[in-house]
């Protein structure tokens, strides 16, 4: 979850940044601003992808879960049943 809150905050840095380079266009941009603006779109491209990555690994966990809750659900369901026949066997 840091991780995602770090990301955000990065995103909202570049694109606080990329709002102060449109304000100061007027006075055009220097090469370092332009370089450092390309750096920072990149960035936030990779981190983009990774969160993409890691929302699809969510997805796939929660979903290995619910699998296994269904798994769980069933092992109940037999217990119950075989409980329930074991008691009629007995008397």
């Amino acid at each position: 979850m840091k991780e995602f809150k770090k990301l955000i905050s990065t995103a909202l840095a570049v694109l606080f940044f990329a709002s102060m380079l449109s304000f100061t266009a007027c006075s055009g941009v220097s090469e370092e601003q332009m370089a450092e603006l390309e750096a920072l779109t990149s960035e936030v491209k990779s981190l983009e992808k990774e969160v993409n990555a890691l929302k699809s690994e969510k997805t796939k966990l929660e979903r290995e879960i619910a699998e296994q809750n269904a798994k769980l659900e069933q092992c109940a369901k037999d217990k119950a049943e075989t409980k329930a026949n074991l008691q009629k066997i007995m008397k």
